[in-house]
């Protein structure tokens, strides 16, 4: 019997020490804390240019692929398919070392010009740790998606001080409007002035400011607070977009922005979309997001709006990641201070 327990004991010894190993092995993909990076331009694009197609978060299928395909080469590009577009794992399109494994290619691939995602869902965060930012620092180019995407643009940019692109899926609709403004700053480098229809600008707090543009999905975003992926919002012009939220859900994102200093430190703030967010459906009270806006906005005391054409929706500008721009709330326009291709 003594026997048996030491045998046990020994035994969960042993499988302790393996579970601390396999962490100690996880911790190892953690990045190291951030250092800044000069910023960097990609090179824009031309007619002819080849450019990947990357699955980095959820799944599509051979049709959508077809329709990325068609609209691409409708934009006078060639296309290189990266090996894992088509992989499916569970809710993602393909395990993370795979979905990873394409990324560092099509930058490292001297062919390629620009890196276009399929699409947003989920899974972007969880490749973070296995990009390489040095290749990709050593190969600028133009990487452009929205959504979940977010966590790709920023971490890129924090970890590589690349300027990266807020703007069409290759999914998206590729209409007049939005492939409009992607040529004019990702084709004919132009510093453009992102200016949307004036009904719906909502002024929170009047002026003007300056600042390196940041931003993306609130609840990516949000997620990646505490994490060595996101970019210091310090003198920072944030915009966010977000989709099927509860007010109450947004609410809880702005506080835990502010609770994280995050707010505090920026210049300017833009509330660009709430695509079909929700006030609650049965009679419990609640706030209006526009509530929730002043309340958490507003004390800031710095140029803020809700309304431009960004985020989950058909008609929408090509936003760059790290460019100096310069907002003005009453009018809701984000002007670019320079160009962001070179």
């Amino acid at each position: 019997m003594n026997d048996r327990r030491y045998f046990l004991k020994f035994l969960g010894l042993g499988l302790l020490t393996t579970q601390l190993a396999a962490i100690n092995k996880r911790s190892l993909r953690v990045a190291s804390p951030i250092s800044p990076q000069p910023i960097l331009k990609p090179p824009r694009l031309q007619i002819g240019d080849t450019v990947a197609v990357v699955s980095p978060a959820t799944m599509i299928d051979k049709h959508q692929l077809k329709y990325v395909n068609l609209v691409l080469g409708q934009q006078k590009l060639k296309v290189k398919v990266a090996t894992h577009v088509l992989d499916r794992y569970g809710y993602l399109a393909g395990k993370d070392i795979d979905r990873a494994a394409d990324i560092n290619a099509m930058f490292a691939d001297d062919e390629v010009k620009a890196l276009v995602t399929t699409t947003g869902g989920w899974g972007s965060s969880r490749i973070l740790p296995l990009l390489d930012y040095n290749l990709i620092r050593k190969n600028p180019k133009i990487i452009i998606g929205y959504s979940d995407i977010t966590a790709l643009l920023l971490a890129i940019y924090a970890r590589s001080g690349l300027v990266t692109f807020h703007g069409p899926f290759g999914t998206s609709p590729w209409n007049k409007f939005s492939v409009g403004y992607l040529k004019g700053i990702l084709f004919e480098g132009k510093a453009m002035t992102l200016q949307p229809p004036t009904n719906i600008v909502e002024t929170i707090t009047g002026g003007k400011a300056r600042g390196q543009l940041v931003g993306g999905n609130l609840s990516v975003l949000t997620a990646m607070v505490g994490s060595n992926f996101l970019p210091d919002s310090r003198g920072k012009i944030l915009f966010v977009e977000e989709i099927r939220e509860d007010v109450y859900r947004v609410d809880r994102m702005l506080t835990h922005l502010s609770l994280a200093g995050i707010l505090q430190q920026l210049e300017g703030f833009v509330f660009a979309q709430c695509t079909r967010c929700l006030d609650e459906e049965d009679d419990f009270p609640t706030l209006t997001l526009w509530q929730v806006l002043l309340d958490h906005i507003r004390p800031l005391e710095i140029p803020a709006w809700y309304g431009t054409m960004i985020g989950h929706i058909r008609d929408k500008f090509t936003v760059p990641l790290g460019v100096e721009v310069e907002i003005d709330s009453d009018r809701g326009t984000i002007k670019m201070l320079e160009t962001a291709v070179v």
